[in-house]
């Protein structure tokens, strides 16, 4: 069995069962005999199935909210207004996609072009956004007429079991949704190698992304990745710098800076980084490691004790390569959870590990920049390529500069998430796309019919 943690309390509150091979064996095979039929299904029909899921989310949308809450420390809060409601807005938007006419058959000369479903999906998804990523996957798989095999982070499970019920409820029949529990080098490893398995879509970290992408290579299946990122938010010199500090603080400590997209490294033009650094300790003291169960915290703890002190010790590895540590450290803030106390860090230069790494924890580099080219330099100077950002008072030139990052999103002025928009990244960031009908491309194949 595996034993889940809750990271505040660090008490054990609940169990699952550690799925094996041959677990993965039965259901790979009845995702596979439930597949023809479940692909012959009109899409309206599939359309309509997406929509209760969407539907029966949000009626289980408090039990959701603290489920995840309870077993990976995200705050009460961010629960209740984004891990659930991102989810919902992913469904609704895979329904939109059909119902505007998605598997439309395309004439090109002779030839009918028609998409089709893919087959089995495996869906391999992380702890940190555990429903969004989960429907991010499932949803747009079982909409595009595929099977689909779920295994979700052993960390995060509970929530997962809770999405096996809503998707039940919608009327998906029996084999064309398994779950099956368990850890990833177990588990995921046996459903990327999988023969029976048609495509793989994983969402973790760079490295395990790039053990998901050999082992399927064996089989030549088709591979889809959300992995890492270092996201740049590149405050330009017209901008409102008070503005622009305090909603990338926010961004870099949403979700306890358990964030792939977060803006973890905040570029400023040099002769503004103090005024920028002030700006950014007064909005980090805002951030009080408590109970994330609390209405009013802002700040949960890491998911695990070895998350925590792989954060530590990258704030460790800041200080001792020369970075000024100007609020926050490695000192534990709370005597019990896994809480790491918000930190930022000034005079970060780009070849620092804290401005090339991935942290994952709530650690925001501050890293001055001479004119427009060199913050387009630093922005681009990583093996990641998920999320950014650029703020500017002249939205004209802020576009100019978010077309020259190389970046999967970036928002503007702080603009807001579309769940409908094409979500994924570029280099080590993965490769594919989510969320609309860039999300069911990576489920569906394409046929070319001469006539």
């Amino acid at each position: 069995m595996i034993e889940v943690v809750n990271p505040t309390t660090e008490e054990v509150i609940g169990t699952v069962r550690a799925g094996t091979p041959g677990d993965v064996d039965t259901a790979v095979t009845r995702a596979a005999a439930a597949f023809p039929a479940w692909a012959a299904t009109a899409v309206e029909e599939r359309a309509e199935v997406v929509r209760r899921i969407a539907e029966g989310l949000t009626a289980r949308a408090d039990e959701l909210a603290s489920t995840m809450t309870a077993e990976m420390g995200t705050p009460i809060t961010f629960a209740t207004k984004v891990q659930v409601p991102n989810p919902v807005g992913i469904a609704n938007g895979v329904a939109d996609a059909l119902e505007a006419g998605y598997f439309t058959d395309e004439v090109i000369g002779n030839s009918l072009v028609v998409r089709e479903p893919a087959g089995v999906v495996a869906a391999i998804t992380p702890w940190n956004f555990p429903l969004q990523q989960m429907v991010a996957k499932v949803v747009p798989a079982l909409a595009a007429g595929d099977a689909v095999v779920l295994k979700p982070s052993e960390l995060a499970p509970l929530t997962a079991d809770l999405l096996a019920e809503v998707v039940a409820a919608a009327g998906v029949p029996h084999g064309v949704f398994e779950l099956v529990h368990g850890t990833g080098p177990v588990v995921g490893e046996a459903l990327a190698a999988h023969p029976r398995v048609d495509v793989v879509s994983f969402t973790g970290s760079t490295r395990a992304g790039r053990r998901v992408s050999a082992l399927a290579a064996e089989t030549v299946k088709r591979v889809a990745l959300e992995l890492g990122g270092k996201s740049a938010n590149v405050v330009l010199d017209d901008a409102d710098l008070g503005r622009a500090v305090k909603i990338g603080v926010a961004n870099a400590f949403m979700n306890n800076g358990q964030a792939c997209s977060a803006w973890t490294r905040l570029l400023v033009p040099a002769d503004r980084q103090e005024e920028a650094l002030a700006t950014a300790v007064a909005a980090a003291a805002k951030y009080v490691p408590d109970d994330p169960a609390r209405s009013g915290t802002r700040l949960g703890p890491a998911v695990t004790a070895a998350q925590r002190d792989r954060v530590v010790g990258y704030i460790r590895r800041g200080v001792e390569e020369g970075a000024r540590l100007v609020h926050g450290g490695v000192d534990a803030p709370t005597e019990r959870g896994f809480h790491v106390a918000p930190t930022v860090f000034g005079d970060v230069t780009s070849d620092m590990v804290i401005a090339q790494e991935e942290i994952f924890g709530p650690v925001l580099s501050v890293l001055p920049y001479t004119d427009v080219d060199d913050a387009v330099r630093i922005a681009n100077s990583t093996i990641y390529g998920l999320g950014g950002a650029v703020f500017s008072a002249d939205p004209e030139r802020a576009l100019a500069v978010a077309k020259r990052l190389r970046t999967g999103q970036v928002d503007i002025n702080g603009a807001a998430f579309n769940t409908s928009a094409p979500f994924g990244g570029y280099r080590q960031s993965g490769n594919g796309r989510e969320f609309g009908r860039y999300g069911l491309d990576e489920f569906t194949e394409v046929k070319s019919i001469q006539r």
